[in-house]
């Protein structure tokens, strides 16, 4: 699974790079607060809403602590996506929120 640390990522939204962000926490935790452009995907929902995503696409899955996150990404990698998780999660995001 590759993984991406929120210092690195931090540094690409920072640059304004294009960024495919996948939140993958419920709602209610989104509305505390969310990386700049991330979309929601709730890990429960992510099988049913994956038809959403580009296989051709790179996404970055994000959630709390870095568990949810890791579970989606090797869910997506199995479906054959390119995904990357974010370690640490929010509680070790030191960037902006939304």
């Amino acid at each position: 699974m590759k993984e991406i640390s929120t210092k690195e990522l931090q540094n690409l939204v920072e640059a304004n790079n294009e960024l495919n962000i996948i939140d993958v926490r419920e709602v209610d935790e989104v509305a505390t607060g969310k990386i700049k452009g991330a979309v929601n995907i709730p890990l429960g929902l992510l099988e049913f809403r994956k038809q959403e995503l580009n296989k051709s696409e790179e996404y970055i899955m994000v959630c709390r602590s870095g568990g949810r996150s890791g579970q989606a990404t090797k869910y997506l990698e199995g479906q054959g996506f390119n995904v990357t998780n974010m370690t640490g999660g929010m509680l070790s995001w030191e960037g902006e929120v939304e």
